[in-house]
């Protein structure tokens, strides 16, 4: 393993520390650090069903550096065991405890008050009860299969006749709400399902003896088989995966802590689990439903913020205004109403006559996609390119996808072996007997949910070079196959992976390379999600060695060392977490003092780079150019919610003489005034 080169999983699992650590900080409301919880929950599920796996085969795949992969696994246990305390600590010592200030309880560990058992049993028997599927000893070895991280409790009991028995209770919380809310002297009292259960498993089983109720979950492997040589439609092998996708090798089966040691192991071998993948948690598990506190109190909220307006001041409608100049929008701290007006006044313009889109995660109920429908149903040409191996998303990709195509919509279905992770639109209006094109590219899917709490650019443009260079990228896409070349379609303005974009990279470092040896202006600022591929990482690594400053804003995965001596001591990198999440990908080069800007869809990974169709737009228009600049300058000043991650990976505050900066603060407040 090449020391230049940080683990990517330890890496993320930093990243994973810093979101808990958000939820230890004073000065963030209340309830927001439940969700911070809830988010660090979430994310270290994904890790054990994404991740995981590969960690847990990577000594089968390498035997010569099997002792190295084993270290690391152990290494990540480690970190997670330790996380996974101070998340205890955190909830028990900390957070429950300041919601009783405020007259709530949280009953965690705790029994239900006898003045509430009516009430909850009345909820349990009428609403709780038609949801309950239970798995008897006798049929568990032929019959049952735990889903992937759902919830259940394996019930201890003797029956009538004073045989030991074990039976498995699901914990249906993802058809009855998780937490349940009652008040009585005045105070709230909130209730965990899982609670619930236990206490009235005696009226689920009045002919055995309950010995004693333990919370389960499993986490399986969550990666798809999705071999090219497969024949048939994608979308149907992908419906047939998903099928199986919960049917992956446990990576580890959590139980809550105290069952007899006894108990566990009879239940780990009716279940078929391995004893390395057996974790020992908390008394509750799927704790990113933490989200979901039935908490109605708006002073343990972040306050609400009113994005602010956009462009669409100037003139009625999006695209007089992108005729005008480009245009850009700042999600989530500017409404997103104008990406949503781009594609509800392509629908209805009568001049528009054909749309083009990609698609990776579309949203439950998409306003861009019911558009696109009507576009189709008022007679207009509309191609959307829908990715349907965008990860946990399929379904509703899938079902977005039938019902486009049953409107008239030309769908495109994934390339096989190529992720289409581009975030980009084309229109073309007949105008005064010429046909004229409307681009749009974003840094962040085009969803209009996840636009309230990502942070992201979208660029409009009507650039004659950018646009007709989507035009060429749509009629790739059309051939649904991986380029024959990267020099199959000559990109002079858009970087697009598969094509040009990390040649072009590269030659942009190279450049600045070669201004700081020769005395001229150089430098490199980038923000990214993450950072992983090396060919880039190494070419970061030598312009540091040449004096050329870089500074590196990444959100999650940095597998770069900063500040190490001789190799990166020029290279700084900050993490910053906060209300939003950090999503958009700027890169700025200072070119001898005529900077290039460039925005888009691709991180540094391999699977960015090597794997997927990314497109990266320049910034040309200066006035856009300049606001973005500002925007990253105070990312980059940032005390408050930064932290500086070193080549240890520790998530180190940021010491600045700047009066405290909390960028996502300073952004809305300069926007808002704009």
């Amino acid at each position: 393993m090449d020391n230049r080169f940080l683990n990517r999983d330890i890496s993320w699992l930093s990243f994973n520390a810093r979101v808990l650590h958000e939820a230890m900080r004073v000065n963030v409301p209340l309830i927001e650090r439940f969700k911070f919880l809830s988010i660090f929950s979430s994310n270290l599920d994904e890790f054990y069903r994404v991740r995981m796996p590969a960690l847990m085969l990577f000594h089968e795949v390498d035997h010569t550096a099997a002792d190295q992969y084993w270290l690391l696994l152990q290494a990540a246990k480690k970190l997670i065991q330790q996380q996974q305390e101070d998340f205890g600590k955190t909830l028990r010592e900390v957070l429950i405890p300041e919601l009783q200030q405020h007259h709530i309880e949280l009953l965690y560990n705790k029994p239900i008050p006898a003045a509430l058992e009516q009430q909850v049993n009345e909820y349990f028997q009428s609403e709780v009860t038609a949801f309950l599927e239970i798995t008897p000893f006798s049929t568990i070895d032929a019959s049952f299969f735990a889903k992937s991280n759902a919830l259940y409790q394996a019930v201890f009991c003797a029956n009538e006749n004073g045989n030991g028995e074990i039976i498995i209770v699901n914990i249906p919380s993802d058809k009855v709400a998780r937490f349940f809310s009652a008040s009585t002297d005045g105070k709230q009292y909130i209730i965990f399902l899982d609670d619930i259960i236990k206490k009235f498993l005696p009226l689920v089983f009045p002919l055995h003896t309950i010995k004693g109720a333990w919370n389960i979950k499993i986490t399986r492997d969550a990666e798809l088989d999705l071999a090219d040589e497969y024949e048939g439609d994608l979308a149907e092998k992908i419906e047939r995966q998903l099928s199986k996708r919960d049917d992956g090798g446990a990576t580890r089966f959590l139980y809550e802590a105290g069952i007899p040691n006894d108990q566990l192991q009879s239940l780990a071998a009716l279940l078929k689990l391995s004893p390395a993948n057996m974790v020992e948690g908390g008394s509750y598990h799927n704790l990113k439903d933490l989200n979901n506190l039935p908490v109605k109190n708006d002073e343990l909220l972040y306050k609400k913020i009113t994005p602010s307006q956009t462009f669409m001041g100037h003139r009625d409608a999006v695209f007089e205004n992108v005729m005008e100049k480009d245009r850009v929008v700042h999600a989530p701290y500017q409404s997103y109403n104008a990406v949503l007006r781009f594609f509800n006044e392509a629908a209805t313009d009568e001049r528009v006559k054909e749309i083009y889109t990609t698609l990776y995660r579309v949203a439950g109920d998409s306003r861009i996609v019911n558009a696109l429908i009507t576009a189709a149903k008022n007679g207009k040409r509309v191609t959307v390119f829908i990715e349907l191996k965008a990860r946990f998303d399929e379904e509703n990709n899938i079902r977005w996808s039938k019902r486009m195509k049953a409107a008239g919509v030309y769908i495109i279905n994934s390339i096989p072996g190529l992720k289409v992770h581009a975030k980009v639109a084309l229109v073309k209006r007949a105008l005064n007997d010429k046909m004229q094109y409307t681009g749009l590219i974003a840094t962040g899917n085009l969803n209009e949910v996840t636009a309230r709490f990502y942070t992201d650019h979208i660029l409009f443009t009507a650039h004659a070079g950018i646009v007709r260079e989507l035009e060429l990228l749509f009629i790739f896409l059309l051939k649904r196959r991986k380029p024959a070349t990267s020099t199959e379609i000559s990109f002079q303005h858009l970087l697009v992976a598969q094509f040009n974009l990390q040649q072009r990279f590269i030659h942009m470092i190279d450049t600045e390379i070669a201004n700081a040896k020769a005395g001229r202006p150089s430098g490199i600022i980038i923000k990214m999600n993450n950072l992983e591929e090396k060919v880039l990482i190494n070419k970061l690594y030598e312009a540091s060695q040449a004096g050329v400053r870089v500074q590196m804003i990444v959100r999650s995965i940095c597998c770069l060392a900063a500040g190490v001596p001789l190799l990166s001591d020029n290279i700084s990198v900050i993490r910053i977490v906060d209300r939003y999440l950090e999503h958009g990908r700027v890169f700025i080069f200072t070119n001898g003092g005529q900077e290039n800007m460039f925005i888009g869809s691709s991180d540094w990974m391999n699977r960015n780079v090597y794997r997927r169709i990314e497109v990266c737009t320049p910034v040309y228009d200066n006035e856009v150019r300049n606001e973005i600049r500002h925007l990253i300058a105070l990312q980059l000043k940032d005390n408050v919610q930064a932290v500086e991650v070193n080549s240890a990976l520790n998530n180190t505050p940021v010491q600045n003489s700047e009066s405290s900066v909390a960028s996502q603060n300073a952004i809305y407040e300069l926007l808002k005034t704009k």
